[in-house]
């Protein structure tokens, strides 16, 4: 079930920009707004060290609102922060498997 879930988030998440028309595709010298900082229940969102985050925007819960995914290296944890009206985030929460935080091996 875990698995299946990752899976769907990071599938959906991976191509969801072939599903958007050609007219609203990026060009090949696409230009791209200046990075901001997310707030997720009123505070920044941040990894653990060393960082290395991978965000993931995808409908987890199925309740209609993107929710914001974050993985990280650290642990190989991800942390979900579910999508509010006006397109802020509810303070994150650990993804668990079991009633634990789920975690993703390194292979190295």
């Amino acid at each position: 079930m875990l698995t299946t879930t990752l899976t769907m988030a990071l599938c959906t998440a991976a191509f969801a920009a072939e599903d958007r028309p050609a007219a609203t595709k990026p060009a090949g010298d696409a230009e791209f707004a200046a990075p901001v900082r997310l707030k997720a229940g009123g505070e920044f969102i941040r990894t653990e060290e060393p960082g290395y985050a991978a965000p993931c925007i995808h409908d987890f819960d199925g309740d209609g609102m993107k929710d914001l995914i974050v993985g990280q290296f650290a642990g190989g944890k991800m942390k979900v922060y579910r999508g509010m009206e006006g397109g802020k985030y509810a303070a994150g929460t650990w993804l668990e498997a079991e009633g634990e935080t789920a975690e993703v091996p390194g292979v190295w």
